[in-house]
């Protein structure tokens, strides 16, 4: 977290609450080690989903225009076999499952995202895997 940023309290599943209890990051995440999340397997999926942002309630994606992978992100959508591509489509799958077994999750997220960080939609989001 830059300095001046407000504490963020990452959003959790009703099933990560039961593992993790909470999250939050303050200035720096605790679980960020060396190589990256030491949570492995149970890494929180908001913290998965970043520096995307699905909006429930019109099934839209978005992103935070401060992530500087982002413009990368974008291009490497159009590539089919990309590591961004590979992620996008993994968020799918499993933002698929959450809308029937926990969309308050969903929502809780949302509104933490976009009151948090400034997002923008993504370009082409209907497209991507598209042939």
């Amino acid at each position: 977290m830059t300095p001046g940023f407000p504490a963020l309290e990452i959003t959790l599943t009703t099933q990560e609450q039961h593992k993790l209890g909470s999250v939050c990051v303050e200035t720096n995440c605790p679980h960020l080690g060396d190589q990256g999340c030491t949570l492995g397997p149970d890494k929180p999926f908001s913290c998965f989903l970043y520096p995307l942002v699905y909006n429930p309630g019109k099934k839209t994606y978005h992103y935070d225009t401060d992530c500087p992978v982002m413009p990368t992100y974008i291009k490497q959508l159009k590539v089919p076999g990309s590591e961004a591509q590979d992620h996008f489509k993994g968020i799918q799958a499993s933002i698929a499952q959450l809308e029937l077994q926990d969309p308050q999750f969903l929502s809780n997220n949302f509104e933490i995202d976009r009151n948090y960080f400034e997002i923008k939609k993504l370009p082409h989001q209907n497209k991507i895997g598209q042939k």
